[in-house]
Parts: C-alpha cells; structure tokens; sequence
C-alpha cells in the first residue's frame, strides 16, 4: 500500500509540472498575439515528448526499477520547470514544454513499480488507483491560473519546482521496488520491439490512443474550448476544465476494479459507445447546461477506459515486461492527446467552429467499438 500511494502522489505532481503550461495558454495567447494554432501547438509539445519519452522510460523501470527511475526523473522535471518560470518569449515557452514532456513519461514508470505489489486479480483496480495521479492535471487547472493572477506568472512554476525536488528526493529514500523484482538483461530495443510485436499491447495501445488521447486533449484543449465558444473567462474555462479532469481521474479506478469483475474489453465497449454519443451532442454546441452534461458524461466514459485498458494489460502481459509493454501503450495514449488540440485549432481558424473535430471523435469511436465488440472481446477474455 504504500507503493501504491507513493507513486500515486508522485505521479500526480508530475502531472501538475506536464499541465503547467494548458491553464496559462489563453494568457500566453494575449501576452504574446498568438494564434489559436500557436497556442495548440505549445500546449501540446509537452504532450508529444512525454509520450514518446514513456517508451524510454518504460524501458528503463524494467531494468533498474521503479524506485530509482522515478525519483531521477522527478529531479530532472526541476529544469524545465524553472526554466519555464523565466520564459519570456514564445520560442523559449515552446523549448522550455518539449523538455517539459519528461514529466508526462513518468506513467510508464508507475505502471510497472505498482504492478509488482499486487496479485493479477488486483492489478486492475491497484492501477486504476495509481493511475488517480491524473488529478495533477485539475490542480493544474484550479491552481496555475489563481497562482500566477496573485502572485506573478512564474509563482505556480516555482511551486512546482519545490514539489518535484521534494518528491524526488522522498522516493529515493523512501520508494521500494517489489520483492522478486529482476532486472531485465536483454538490450532497450529487443525489449521494446518484444513488447510492441505482442498483439495485445498493440490493440491497447490503440483503444489507449483514443481514451487517454481524449482525456488529455479535452483536458488541455477544453479551457480555450469553453472561452471561445461559451465566452467564458479564462479562470471559469480552467475551473470547468478541471472539474472534466477530476471526474475522468475518479472514474479511472472504477473502470479498473470493473475490469477484473466483468472483463476491461467489456469495459471498453460501454465506454465507447458513451464517448460517441457524448461527442454528437457536444458537436452542436448545445446551450451550457447540456454541454456541461455532455462532456462530464464524456470526462466520467474516458476515466472508466483508461482503467479498463490497464486492467487488461496487468493481466495479459509477462511480468518482465510491463514496462515495455506500457510504454508503448502510454505513448499511443500521450501521441492520442497531442494531435487533437492542434486539429482542434486548425478546424477552428478554418471554420470558426468545433463542430468538425468533435464528430471526427465520434467517427474514431465508433470504429474503436466496432473492433472491441468483435475483435478485442474475444482475445482479451
């Protein structure tokens, strides 16, 4: 248990470092005269690194474990961090989130040290509680903005800095990695490419894409979202965001504590036939009250599949490869987040509208049901 809290807390700080940048977006937009398609793009660079840095990550908790992984890599989140906190310009903002993107790999780190304590039975709901560090992104969006509206733009990276130096630093002296955990000898790449050629971790890593890819783009995307089409002031916008951000992240272990009762691609079917009709609704802009329905609905779908996909993964995947096998499928689901935001900008400069993007959500869902009822059903069970 105290694993699993430890690295639920440690991921939840870096996942406040990750979202630094999406609450500040429509300030930095104002600072700056950015375009929509600007301001995308440096809220999602984060995204993009983090993802791809998870396979990296991943790989490197099967080989020298959790404990020491996670707590290096909290330290190194430090540098962008600070670094962000002295930006002055959109090109140093824009470096300062690619590094940042560190902090968003450390899931691939928790996967596998929370893996360790629990017995396959369990696995499900112990990562769906881990996977509860989601929430840094909703302190993100409560505490950035009002941080940085009282005391200055750079107080909310500061604080961070600290929070990061200090989680580092307790997992190190404090983090243990499970009892029998072995090193894996075998080189990065054969790992990787062992884990990958599974066709379970594929199929994951798809359904990942489009759970966790929604869930970080909504949670990004949908302060700018809410103040362009519903005119919201940027701390409304942030607030909203967090509350879709906090529902998703206490569905999560739901969705995972229903995988190991009922099996995850069960789980998944439900959620994706939710998350279709949630992005039809919203795609016609419908009065608030309905759209706050629509997307929370969406927010609470996405939680339960995020959880949904890692309790099959805890199952279905060799022990000695858990790391590799969530680092690919954590960077489908970061890649996932990375793209919409910036479709989402690029259709709104073209259209003034969301319209288009929210029903390419739809149509990718539904193909995504489709696959899980006939396909993933079957091998997943």
């Amino acid at each position: 248990m105290t694993a699993l809290v430890l690295a639920t807390a440690a991921f939840a700080v870096n996942f406040w470092a990750w979202a630094l940048l999406s609450p500040l977006g429509p300030v930095y937009k104002e600072l700056f005269g950015l375009s929509a398609t600007a301001v995308a793009v440096l809220v999602a660079a984060p995204v993009v690194v983090g993802s791809l840095g998870r396979m990296v990550l991943g790989a490197l908790t099967d080989r020298y474990g959790g404990r020491l992984v996670f707590g290096v890599a909290s330290l190194a989140g430090v540098v962008p961090v600070l670094f962000l906190a002295f930006a002055d310009s959109y090109p140093t903002l824009l470096a300062g989130g690619i590094v940042l993107g560190i902090t968003g790999a450390t899931f691939a780190i928790g996967v596998p040290f929370v893996n360790g304590w629990f017995p396959p039975e369990r696995r499900g709901l112990a990562l769906g509680v881990f996977g509860m560090g989601n929430i840094g992104t909703a302190i993100s969006g409560f505490a950035t903005p009002w941080l940085a509206a009282q005391w200055g733009r750079g107080t909310p990276f500061f604080a961070v800095a600290v929070a990061l130096a200090a989680t580092g630093v307790v997992f190190l002296l404090v983090g243990r990695n499970a009892p029998g955990t072995a090193p894996a000898t075998e080189p990065f790449l054969t790992r990787f490419m062992r884990a990958a050629r599974l066709r379970v971790t594929r199929e994951l890593a798809a359904m990942y894409a489009l759970t966790f890819g929604g869930f970080v783009a909504f949670g990004v995307y949908l302060p700018l979202y809410l103040k362009a089409v519903y005119g919201l002031t940027v701390p409304d916008a942030a607030a909203r965001a967090a509350g879709f951000v906090v529902l998703a992240t206490l569905a999560r272990p739901v969705g995972g504590w229903l995988a190991d009762r009922v099996g995850g691609a069960n789980v998944l079917a439900a959620v994706l036939a939710a998350v279709v009709a949630c992005a039809l609704i919203v795609s016609f802009a419908p009065g608030m009250t309905q759209a706050t329905v629509g997307f929370l609905s969406m927010a609470a779908a996405l939680g339960l599949g995020n959880g949904a996909v890692f309790g099959i993964l805890g199952r279905a995947v060799p022990a000695s490869m858990v790391g590799s096998a969530t680092g690919v499928v954590g960077a489908a689901g970061g890649l996932g987040g990375f793209l919409p935001p910036i479709v989402m900008g690029l259709i709104y400069q073209a259209t003034a509208s969301y319209a288009i993007g929210l029903m390419l959500l739809a149509v990718m869902a539904f193909g995504a049901l489709v696959y899980c009822w006939f396909v993933l059903r079957e091998t997943a069970a």
